[in-house]
């Protein structure tokens, strides 16, 4: 059993985003795809924020608001359930300086996100765009440092796949988040306005998977609330732990079955092959 623990942070976090993404595209679609204000006169596709500056802006303030404040609880979860051995500790200063650079540029992208929603495209173009930048900017830098310190975690805890799965998912998130901003702002700054619109709700909803892979890593907490089966418990393991040496020693007993009995190092001929 689950239950309910610090991983219903991200998901809440990741469904709240993508419901207010699809309530903001649906209304634009079913209403007609209606030309707002604040796009350009060639400019045919509406952007998130053209969208969230008119009707639905109570919508994008409080999906923007919810989503960050339950990806900083995560954030914050995430930390401090390694301080506390529920998942695997920082063995070394840098990873826990890695974990507080990763902490606060989050909070810098939750700043910006918040913001950037409160002051719309259409009433304050300029400051929008600053806190559109202080948001991409800080959740990517925020990734990088998180990812960082997940390598750094995966070389001492080699036996937790958990931690190079999380890896990898947050590496290929920055990696292609990264290459989408830098297309959002070339087309942008070439007045490209649909082609731009396009990537901005591409890099919008890509945003969705980052914020739930936080759910694999706060799910392993489950199994460790007792205090024997936290890291660095005296004279136990953890569960996990446990799991895999006992998946790795199954493996080698099943490879010891299958080889044939030697003597001073000649098959014994009375063992039959094995048959399928």
């Amino acid at each position: 059993m689950w239950g309910i623990s610090y991983w219903v942070f991200p998901i809440i976090s990741s469904f709240c985003w993508l419901g207010m993404l699809l309530g903001l595209l649906i209304h634009w679609n079913v209403i007609g795809k209606p030309h707002y204000p604040s796009m350009d006169a060639n400019q045919s596709i509406a952007y998130i924020s053209d969208v969230g500056a008119e009707g639905l802006k109570p919508l994008f303030i409080a999906g923007s608001c919810v989503t960050t404040v339950f990806l900083d609880l995560s954030f914050l979860s995430e930390r401090w359930l390694r301080h506390n051995g529920r998942l695997a500790r920082n063995t070394t200063t840098m990873e826990k300086v890695l974990s507080g650079l990763s902490m606060l540029f989050a909070l810098i992208g939750t700043a910006g996100l918040i913001l950037l929603s409160i002051f719309d495209t259409l009433r304050h173009p300029k400051l929008h765009d600053i806190f559109l930048l202080l948001f991409i900017v800080g959740y990517v830098v925020s990734a990088i440092f998180i990812c960082w310190e997940y390598q750094r975690l995966g070389i001492h805890f080699r036996e937790h796949r958990i931690l190079r799965a999380s890896f990898w998912l947050k590496l290929t998130f920055i990696l292609v988040e990264v290459v989408l901003a830098i297309a959002f702002a070339v087309t942008n700054f070439k007045d490209s306005y649909n082609a731009a619109a396009v990537l901005e709700w591409a890099v919008a909803f890509i945003f969705t998977f980052y914020v739930f892979s936080f759910f694999i890593d706060l799910l392993p907490a489950v199994r460790t609330k007792k205090s024997s089966k936290r890291f660095g418990s005296s004279g136990a393991e953890t569960q996990m732990q446990m799991e895999e040496h006992d998946g790795a020693a199954s493996e080698r007993t099943l490879g010891a079955n299958s080889e044939p009995r030697t003597a001073n190092g000649v098959k014994d001929p009375r063992q039959a092959p094995l048959s399928m």
